[in-house]
C-alpha cells in the first residue's frame, strides 16, 4: 500500500519564516513501525529557501514530529512529517530556532491564541469588507449569521487539526468581520512550537481550496477603529500550577519586566502598529500586569489571582510571531524569576552568626554588658 509522507519545514526568510513542504511516496510496510527519529532524512534545495547558496545548496530535513489522521492507515493516506533544517554536517542550520530550545520540558504548558484575518486573495479585500455598510467592531465578536464570514473554512481547519491530534481547545469569530481565532494547547516547549506551526500549515493548505489568503500581519487594518491580531500566549509550569504563591508570581512579573525589550524583539515584526496602548493592548515601550486586565502586557486570570496558582497570559506577541522564539523568551524569564526569588529569600533570611565572633573578633551584647558591670 502506497502512502504519502508530506515533509514540512520552515525556510530562512526574515523577519518571519515561511512554511514549505514536499511529498515522498513510500510503501506503508517500510515505515509502519518506525519512530519519528527513524523516518528517513531528506534533502532540499536550500538556495531556493534563503538557507544556502547555489554552490552548496543541499540542506537536510530531520524529522522531529509526525501527525497522522485518526483513520490512518488507508490507501493514499498522508503522514505529515514536521522537520528541522540541518546543515550537511548534521548541525542545526542558523534558521533552525527550534534547536535553541534544547531539551523538552513537559511541565511547561502553552496555550496559544492564534488570531488571523482572511482575505479574498493575496492583497485582496478582507473577507466580508465589500459590504456597503460595515459596522464597527464588536458586533462581529463571536457572532453568527450575517455577523460572520468564512465559517465553513474555519470549521474545516478545526476538524483537520483535531483529526491529526493537535489539541485545538476552541475557536471564535473575532471583533472584526473576517477575523478569527483558534486556540492550541500543548505540553512541552518543543511540542508547543511544533503544534502551532503545524496548525498554521493546515490553515494555509486548506486556504488553497477556498482561494483565500491568510493574513497574520499584526495590524492589517490601520484605518478605522479596528483591533489588530495577536498570538496571546498562556503559559504555566508545575510550580505555578501546584505551589504558586504571590511572591513567586511577583518574581515572574519582575523578571518579564526586566527582559521586556528581549521579549518584544522576539514577538513579531510590525508589532509596534498593534501595541499602541489602545485596542486592548499595552504600549510597546511599557510593561504592566493586571488581574483581568486585557490592556496589560500580562493578564492574570481571576481564577489564578484568587489563590495565586495557575497560568498567566502574555498579550504582547503579534499574530505573525515565531512560537519557538516566544517559548525561548518565556523559558528564560521563568529561569530569571527563580533567581530573583532566591535572591529575595536570601536577603530576608536570618543570618547565622555562629562562629562570627571568633572569625571577626567581636563579642555579643551579653558579654559586653558583663564586662561593663565588672568594671
Amino acid at each position: 500500500m502506497k502512502i504519502k509522507l508530506e515533509y514540512v519545514w520552515l525556510d530562512g526568510y526574515k523577519p518571519e519564516p515561511n512554511l514549505r513542504s514536499k511529498v515522498k511516496i513510500v510503501e506503508y510496510e517500510l515505515i509502519k513501525n518506525l519512530r519519528v527519529e527513524d523516518f528517513p532524512v531528506w534533502n532540499f534545495d536550500g538556495s531556493s529557501t534563503e538557507q544556502a547558496n547555489t554552490g552548496n545548496s543541499d540542506r537536510l530535513l530531520k524529522p522531529v514530529r509526525i501527525y497522522k489522521s485518526r483513520e490512518f492507515p488507508l490507501e493514499n493516506s498522508v503522514i505529515y512529517v514536521f522537520c528541522e533544517v540541518m546543515n550537511p554536517d548534521n548541525t542545526p542550520h542558523e534558521s533552525n530556532y527550534r534547536s535553541l530550545l534544547n531539551e523538552e520540558q513537559e511541565d511547561l504548558w502553552f496555550g496559544f491564541e492564534q488570531e488571523y484575518f482572511i482575505r479574498e486573495e493575496i492583497n485582496g479585500n478582507i473577507l466580508g469588507h465589500k459590504r456597503n455598510i460595515l459596522k464597527g467592531q464588536g458586533e462581529y465578536y463571536c457572532g453568527v449569521g450575517h455577523s460572520v464570514v468564512g465559517r465553513d473554512f474555519v470549521e474545516e481547519h478545526l476538524n483537520m487539526c483535531l483529526n491529526h491530534k493537535i489539541d485545538i481547545t476552541g475557536t471564535n469569530a473575532e471583533v472584526a468581520l473576517g477575523q478569527w481565532e483558534y486556540q492550541v494547547f500543548s505540553k512541552g516547549k518543543l511540542k508547543g512550537g511544533d503544534d502551532l506551526w503545524m496548525s498554521r500549515y493546515f490553515l494555509y493548505k486548506i486556504s488553497e481550496k477556498y482561494g483565500y489568503h491568510i493574513d497574520l500581519h499584526p495590524k492589517p487594518l490601520t484605518h478605522g477603529e479596528w483591533n489588530g491580531s495577536g498570538l496571546h500566549t498562556n503559559f504555566s509550569n508545575d510550580k505555578m500550577r501546584d505551589k504558586g504563591g504571590y511572591d513567586y508570581f511577583i518574581a515572574i512579573f519582575n523578571s518579564f519586566a526586566s527582559r521586556h525589550e528581549e521579549h518584544i524583539k522576539a514577538y513579531g515584526s510590525n508589532n509596534h502598529l498593534r501595541l499602541t496602548g489602545g485596542f486592548e493592548t499595552q504600549a510597546i515601550d511599557k510593561f504592566s500586569w493586571g488581574v483581568s486586565d486585557r490592556g496589560a502586557s500580562i493578564r492574570v486570570p481571576q481564577d489564578t489571582a484568587n489563590e495565586w496558582k495557575g497560568y498567566v497570559e502574555d498579550r504582547r506577541p503579534g499574530s505573525n510571531a515565531d512560537p519557538y522564539k516566544i517559548i525561548r523568551e518565556v523559558s528564560k524569564s521563568l529561569d530569571t524569576a527563580e533567581e530573583i526569588l532566591e535572591i529575595k529569600m536570601n536577603m530576608n533570611s536570618n543570618v547565622n552568626v555562629t562562629g562570627l565572633s571568633e572569625k571577626y573578633r567581636t563579642i555579643s551584647n551579653d558579654e559586653l554588658l558583663k564586662e561593663y558591670r565588672e568594671e
